[in-house]
């Protein structure tokens, strides 16, 4: 079993939906959407992938959708726990560093993928790409550095629904049905 599309499902519709909003495209009421994605599909799908991945002795697997799916959750928790009064709201600078945090260790992980498909690449650089994009709109209050970080996640989540389509097509008609 191929835990990866699952993962990789779960990772590309909450940040394409996230990124509808980053890009101004979806109003900020959106988040009403995005939070639960974020928990449950975002969060614990990729949780399970990691863990699966874990069961199939695949380390890289097992680190990046176990670290992503926390991502989410820990993403939800830095936007919900202000709301109950469990911790401060955050600075932009907090937020930046997060968002710089999160970019540094991507563009780690994409070193491992160098030597695997194009497809799991695009995501890694354009996730990598996203995560500085992000932080720099929060570091300088740039509205519109957001809104092209917002462009920026669509094609990245775009990119992780690809590669989980053509990994089910692909094992499911055993052949290449859509490259990777």
């Amino acid at each position: 079993m191929n835990p990866a599309p699952l993962g990789l499902m779960g990772f590309g519709f909450t940040t394409v939906l996230l990124n509808l909003i980053n890009a101004g495209l979806l109003s900020p009421d959106a988040l009403g959407i995005i939070l639960p994605m974020g928990i449950f599909y975002g969060g614990l799908a990729q949780v399970i992938a990691g863990l699966l991945e874990a069961k199939n002795g695949n380390t890289f697997g097992t680190t990046a959708f176990t670290s992503y799916g926390l991502f989410w959750w820990s993403f939800v928790a830095v936007l919900v726990l202000p709301s109950f009064g469990l911790a401060p709201k955050p600075s932009a600078v907090a937020v930046a560093s997060y968002l710089l945090a999160w970019g540094i260790f991507t563009a780690l992980m994409t070193a491992a993928t160098l030597k695997g498909p194009k497809a799991l690449q695009v995501v890694f650089i354009t996730l990598s790409v996203l995560f500085f994009i992000l932080a720099l709109g929060e570091f300088t209050g740039i509205p519109e550095i957001t809104i092209i970080g917002g462009y920026e996640g669509i094609f990245c989540g775009s990119s992780a629904i690809y590669l989980a389509i053509a990994d089910i097509l692909n094992e499911t008609y055993a052949k290449t049905v859509l490259p990777v």
